[in-house]
């Protein structure tokens, strides 16, 4: 192997490496996916607030209760 051969070829894999990094910082995303996890917390229930209901039928919820927040019953 000769010498331009071998500076050649060492240039030519730093130009690849140059290459796939510019491509990385480029894009920004790894190759394989990030792990995220699935938490849920679950609040103690209030049975007093729960289980209370009005005249009418509708629960009785205190002032500062969003019911927006409340997802629905599943069936």
């Amino acid at each position: 192997m000769q010498l331009g051969e071998i500076i050649a070829n060492t240039l030519a894999i730093l130009l690849l490496v140059c290459f796939l990094a510019g491509t990385f910082f480029l894009f920004g995303q790894p190759l394989w996916p990030r792990q995220h996890a699935r938490m849920v917390i679950i609040l103690p229930v209030d049975t007093m607030t729960t289980a209370s209901t009005g005249r009418n039928g509708t629960p009785v919820l205190p002032g500062t209760f969003d019911t927006s927040l409340a997802h629905p019953r599943p069936f």
